[in-house]
């Protein structure tokens, strides 16, 4: 049975690069792969006699970096539905705050507020002007 995963490439410079690593990985048995430079990632199709290891070593034998993707988050928020608050210092704190600092740092949020900001700016200033 083939399976299909998405994984990081690094170091390519230009689309010879993602040729290059491209035709190396489809060069294995069993494999298809594509590599999109502008977005630095492969898609790889492969049976299972392939492991994750041998793509990122099949990868890094051409001279560039790959990095597998992290292992799925738990969407377990059965905590939420029970009757009581969970305890102080739980999984579910833990789990706030690390998705309150993944959204403080996410660039969309933060382009959002600058774009919110510019276009309010203009609207402040033109209020508090007097007209001529």
């Amino acid at each position: 049975m083939a399976d299909t995963i998405q994984f990081s490439i690094g170091g390519m410079t230009c689309a010879s690069c993602a040729a290059r690593v491209e035709k190396k990985l489809n060069r294995m048995e069993g494999v298809t792969a594509t590599v999109n430079y502008a977005t630095q990632k492969a898609r790889v199709t492969f049976p299972d006699t392939v492991s994750p290891d041998d793509r990122v070593a099949t990868v890094k034998a051409t001279g560039y970096t790959a990095a597998l993707p992290p292992p799925p988050v738990s969407t377990d928020h059965s905590w939420r539905l029970s009757p009581k608050p969970p305890e102080e210092g739980s999984a579910a704190d833990a789990e706030v705050a690390t998705s309150a600092s993944a959204i403080a740092l996410d660039p969309t949020v933060l382009l959002r507020r600058r774009v919110l900001v510019s276009l309010a700016a203009p609207e402040c200033l033109e209020c508090r002007c007097p007209s001529p």
